[in-house]
């Protein structure tokens, strides 16, 4: 709970790159917890890259671009409030890149138990609605079994992250929009492509279905990045 809320903190921008972090004994007694549980939040924060200690110069907060914002919880963390535009963006292209190449590569190389298990996410997430956290988790399933399907260990490991990026977009998205868009029909037709043995056809369907998740939440990948952020 500490690590999650000075980590909320520093991806909100509450807290900021360079920052000095108050003494153990000060921000323990503030934050009304041991002081061993202060120092394990801060080893979590600085094995997630968001902290680092010197002697003599204390604890601060490091750059952006030593966070490991791919992490699973640092993502979760990331969507606990309204997130950040540009990182939400960099998500999407980051799918867009990756997952349009694990559908082709599932559509050529899936087994029948690849195919059982998204089609038993893809019932779950009609049965219980994206609104559920029923519904999401088979929504995670989904992408997760699909980019174990394309047969490769680089892209599979990455499967926690993207599950992750999927998941909190998702819960975002549900959260904060009163009658969100139904997504399934484009998990459908990815999953008919790959069941299909339709690799440009599942490539196809995986980059309508991100380009429209993406323009749930206001974004547009393919628009001008400076025109989009503004």
């Amino acid at each position: 709970m500490v690590a999650q809320k000075m980590g909320t903190s520093i991806l909100s921008g509450a807290l900021q790159p360079g920052e000095h972090i108050p003494g153990e004994i000060e921000q323990s007694a503030a934050m009304g917890v041991s002081r061993s549980a202060y120092r394990e939040a801060i080893r979590i924060l600085t094995a997630k890259g968001l902290l680092e200690s010197r002697p003599k110069a204390g604890t601060r907060i490091t750059a952006r671009e030593k966070w490991n914002l791919l992490d699973p919880e640092m993502l979760a963390w990331m969507f606990l409030g309204k997130p950040n535009k540009a990182f939400a963006l960099d998500l999407f292209e980051l799918r867009n890149l990756l997952e349009p190449e694990a559908a082709q590569l599932a559509a050529r190389r899936r087994k029948p138990e690849h195919l059982d298990a998204m089609a038993d996410a893809l019932n779950d997430m009609r049965e219980f609605g994206l609104g559920t956290a029923q519904g999401q988790a088979g929504d995670h399933r989904f992408h997760t079994t699909l980019l174990a399907a394309a047969g490769n260990l680089a892209l599979t490991s990455l499967a926690s992250s993207i599950g992750a990026a999927v998941k909190w977009t998702t819960f975002y998205k549900q959260a904060a929009y009163e009658v969100p868009r139904d997504p399934l029909p484009e998990h459908l037709a990815v999953y008919q492509a790959i069941k299909d043995r339709d690799p440009a056809g599942a490539r196809a369907r995986m980059e309508e279905l991100i380009a429209l998740a993406a323009k749930d939440m206001g974004l547009e990948l393919a628009s001008d990045r400076t025109d989009e952020l503004a």
